[in-house]
């Protein structure tokens, strides 16, 4: 991660302790080690793959006499270069402000307005009361804001479901291949980078099935382990993509050494957005860079997955999304596990300037005749069931 962020990496340090030391996490003894370490370097930022309290992040930084980050402004200043939507940008400050908010205290009195006569005498209203209400305000007309993306998004999604087009949701730990494996199945041309959570916006593209059943690919956020809590909170309306699929598409990047814990912590995170009951199948992703013996797609599951249990009715399939390989297979997959939506052939009667809803018949039916009686306009069609029902809902 602090080489997505554009950081060069110069040591590392482990430690290992039965709990953490409140006022610096790793005690004192690590303190000085790791000033020594970073003095030794010339490091000037020190990264904890910890959330740290903000006074263990100003006593560490005191100490150290060094920028000291955690985890979760890491990933929030990755997030931020990444982001280059409006709503992209919106919730990474939501986050990033949600995060600051308790890290102004220490700024005291130093920076108060005195006042003079009765009544003003005292500290007054301090610089930092005046920031939180600042910050607060933001926080409340960026969640405003957001709450129209939301409703807007879900009325994106009501117009798409107003069609028989079946929505497949990209999702998967960062850097798995989700945006290459998009730009293989959709041609889509989305950013595809090796860096963690290079794709922060969702996109939606047609994919047309070999059963020629046209669907619509949403690719998501990638997801990572201890994903700080402000942050699935502002992309709540990206994650909501994943809850109104008809299916969920699992990429893992097979050739991870911590591919099966990524697995189960997508699995995880899935449940905790309630979309673990969406129909899933696991995508192998990267086979290309393994050897023949290792990238049979059975011995891939049993690695990742296990032999049975609670996963046994996920299927499996094994691709290079760079190369390929695996792909016809992928689609035919899919194809066996969407629900199928079956053809049938009814009349269906509608206004008679309803151009729209014949336009949609044309597009996704076979219109046999258009006659017109009193003002409607009766319509012999063979058309998928979803569009019969969703019609004669009307």
């Amino acid at each position: 991660m602090a080489a997505s962020a554009g950081a060069r990496v110069v040591d590392r340090l482990i430690q290992s302790r039965t709990a953490p030391e409140a006022a610096t996490l790793i005690g004192y003894g690590k303190v000085e080690e790791l000033a020594a370490s970073a003095a030794s370097n010339s490091a000037d930022v020190i990264v904890f793959d910890h959330d740290l309290s903000p006074t263990q992040q100003r006593n560490l930084e005191k100490r150290l006499d060094a920028k000291v980050i955690d985890r979760t402004q890491l990933i929030l200043d990755i997030f931020a270069s990444r982001a280059h939507t409006r709503e992209g940008r919106l919730q990474v400050e939501l986050a990033q402000l949600n995060y600051l908010l308790p890290r102004l205290t220490g700024r005291g009195a130093a920076m108060s307005r005195l006042g003079g006569g009765i009544g003003t005498r005292g500290p007054g209203e301090t610089q930092l009361e005046t920031d939180r209400r600042r910050i607060a305000r933001r926080i409340k007309k960026i969640e405003d804001d957001l709450e129209h993306v939301r409703t807007g998004r879900a009325l994106h999604r009501r117009r798409r479901s107003a069609v028989p087009l079946a929505t497949l949701a990209l999702a998967g730990y960062t850097n798995a291949g989700k945006s290459t494996l998009f730009n293989r199945l959709t041609q889509a041309g989305v950013l595809a980078d090796a860096k963690m959570f290079a794709t922060l916006d969702p996109t939606v593209r047609p994919l047309l099935l070999p059963s020629r059943r046209r669907v619509l690919l949403s690719d998501t956020v990638g997801f990572i382990r201890n994903l700080p809590t402000t942050v699935v909170k502002a992309f709540r309306a990206t994650l909501e993509e994943v809850n109104e699929a008809a299916l969920v598409l699992h990429v893992v990047d097979a050739s991870a050494p911590a591919a099966a814990a990524n697995v189960e912590h997508v699995l995880k995170v899935l449940d905790e957005i309630g979309a673990a009951k969406i129909p899933q199948i696991v995508i192998l992703n990267k086979v290309d860079r393994l050897d023949p013996d290792q990238s049979d797609a059975g011995v891939l599951r049993q690695r990742l997955l296990g032999h049975g249990g609670e996963h046994e009715s996920i299927r499996t399939v094994a691709v290079s999304a760079l190369t390929g390989q695996g792909i016809d297979r992928l689609l035919s997959t899919i194809d066996e596990v969407l629900p199928m939506d079956p053809v049938v052939r009814t009349e269906i009667a509608i206004d008679a300037g309803d151009g729209a809803t014949l336009a949609m018949l044309h597009e996704f039916g076979r219109v046999f005749e258009v006659r017109y009686e009193e003002g409607r306009a009766i319509v012999d069609a063979e058309v998928p069931e979803s569009l019969r029902r969703r019609l004669d809902t009307r």
